[in-house]
């Protein structure tokens, strides 16, 4: 019997087996469901940085509003004066994004574990509490929510299942398999033709919604991150084709075959990574952020206790050419700048702080990429994140631009003050564009 003849005969015996059909249905309104989750929190964040764009906008417009009337600020607020360094860079409206990839349509990953947008001050922190998780994606999904990732990852291989499960064993229990035999002439060649018939048809379904999820968010399928998530994802459908067909190779009757396809499933989608998770807990506890906590408040504290000469000392060792300023050698006006330029030693004692955090954080993430070789959905769900952007790393990349920009932005405003800089419209432009830019 040749493969043309094999695949005849399994359309037949698929369309006459309901039980297929409707597991092949639910999956498709499955995915849309999911495409459809994931392109709305796409749409979400990119309305909402567009909000903050213009709210930012407005704010600019306003203070070169002043400049241009001759005002120093707002006359219900008399003490702030726009013409000082501080005051002009404090009220610089600053915002810096993770600006969601339209791939997250296939995957959110953890993107909503982590802020996506951060108001940047010259005490700003990655770790803020405005960056703090929102919810994660497990806990979405017990509320209703999921994503593609999620239905490829885990539903994926119960739709193979429910197609292969009878394969051999129907047959054999019938008492006509050795009939199939020689008519095909080999048990390897009629099983891999029927296997491949259905692994076509999931392949095709897959690609049918992987194309529906880009139009949702008008990714064009010329994009590297379209074909390469059809890619793993194809990988992925091997990985269980291999797995499924072994086991209905050496298998005796459909019962059995079931059991074991369900068992390795369980195995490989939750026992697994539920033992790594508790293991994981257990090696590298959670990071409580006490260094944070204490640094927001201890050591702030500490640094506004200091003498003068230990503020001065600490401060010229972080800007050398400070010493060099009129300012420095007036005592009257170094009071007004010393006190000014204190936000610089706070972030330098939050950046501290933040230091073994990401230690931490980077010891667990190593220590998970050892278990690849047997947590497979870890490390398929892992590859989907980086295509999509959403990976831990791509969020760390984020935290380091945030991070940037407030060394950026206290750096320049110290200096400032200490050359005491007089802001006027240029200069406050000037301002918005650097303080706009990470590098």
């Amino acid at each position: 019997m040749r493969p043309l003849s094999i695949f005849l005969y399994e359309w037949k015996h698929f369309f006459r087996s309901p039980f297929k059909i409707v597991a092949v249905l639910l999956f498709m309104v499955a995915s849309i469901y999911s495409l459809h989750n994931g392109a709305h929190l796409y749409e979400k964040q990119s309305s909402e940085i567009e909000r903050l764009n213009k709210k930012a906008q407005l704010q600019k417009e306003t203070l070169v509003s002043y400049f241009e009337n001759g005002e120093k600020g707002p006359k219900d607020r008399p003490w702030v004066d726009n013409t000082k360094p501080f005051w002009a860079i404090w009220n610089t409206p600053t915002y810096h994004y993770k600006k969601p990839s339209p791939a997250i349509v296939y995957n959110i990953g953890q993107t909503e574990q982590y802020g996506f947008y951060k108001s940047i001050k010259t005490n700003s922190s990655p770790y803020d509490a405005d960056m703090a998780k929102e919810i994660a994606n497990p806990e979405r999904i017990q509320s209703g929510t999921l994503d593609f990732s999620f239905v490829a990852l885990f539903l994926l291989p119960l739709l193979l299942l429910v197609l292969l499960y009878n394969i051999k064993g129907s047959e054999a229990e019938q008492g006509f398999l050795p009939l199939v035999f020689v008519q095909t002439g080999s048990k390897n060649w009629w099983m891999i033709s029927r296997t491949v018939f259905y692994a076509i048809i999931i392949l095709l379904v897959l690609f049918s919604v992987i194309v529906y999820g880009a139009v949702l968010t008008d990714i064009s399928i010329t994009d590297d991150a379209f074909w390469n998530i059809f890619l793993w994802v194809t990988l992925y459908l091997l990985f269980w084709l291999i797995i499924y067909f072994l086991i209905l190779r050496l298998g005796k009757n459909t019962v059995s075959n079931t059991l074991q396809m369900i068992g390795v499933w369980l195995l490989f989608a939750f026992i697994i990574p539920a033992a790594t998770q508790q293991w994981i807990s257990i090696e590298k506890p959670t990071n409580l952020m006490i260094d944070i906590i204490d640094a927001k408040r201890e050591k702030t504290d500490d640094i506004y206790a200091l003498s003068d000469e230990l503020i001065d000392k600490q401060l010229f060792e972080l800007f050398p050419s400070l010493k060099q300023t009129e300012i420095a050698k007036d005592s009257v006006r170094i009071k007004r700048a010393r006190r000014s330029s204190m936000e610089a030693l706070i972030n330098i004692a939050m950046k501290d702080a933040t230091a073994s955090i990401e230690k931490d954080n980077q010891s667990k993430n190593e220590l998970i990429s050892k278990t690849y070789w047997f947590n497979p959905i870890t490390f398929f769900q892992n590859k989907l994140n980086h295509l999509s952007k959403t990976h831990y790393n791509d969020y760390q990349d984020y935290r380091n631009e945030i991070q940037n920009l407030a060394d950026k932005r206290t750096k320049i405003m110290v200096l400032d003050i200490w050359n005491d800089v007089k802001v006027d419209k240029v200069k406050y432009i000037e301002y918005t564009k650097l303080f706009s830019n990470v590098k």
